[in-house]
């Protein structure tokens, strides 16, 4: 919806791949927007090692690709090779 940038450029495309050192931030005429800041406050902001995040600014920076060491969550990749390889 047009409502995300990356280095100051609109980006509508869901699967977007970030590359090191990128910034995403919400347009500023999103920033008033009542889906946006209820998104923001409902949230919990997890700290990781490869994102910097302001809550003030509505802005981050992606620093580094992670390790799949890094990444916490519960995720099964191998049921996600099996649902696409139907």
């Amino acid at each position: 919806h047009r409502h995300i940038t990356v280095d100051g450029a609109v980006v509508n495309i869901p699967s977007y791949t970030l590359k090191p050192g990128q910034v995403v931030a919400v347009r500023e005429k999103s920033k008033s927007l009542e889906a946006i800041n209820s998104a923001l406050a409902n949230s919990s902001v997890h700290k990781y090692s490869w994102l910097e995040f302001d809550k003030n600014s509505m802005t981050g920076k992606f620093l580094n690709t992670p390790e799949r060491s890094e990444i916490p969550e519960n995720i099964k990749e191998q049921l996600i090779v099996e649902l696409y390889s139907k």
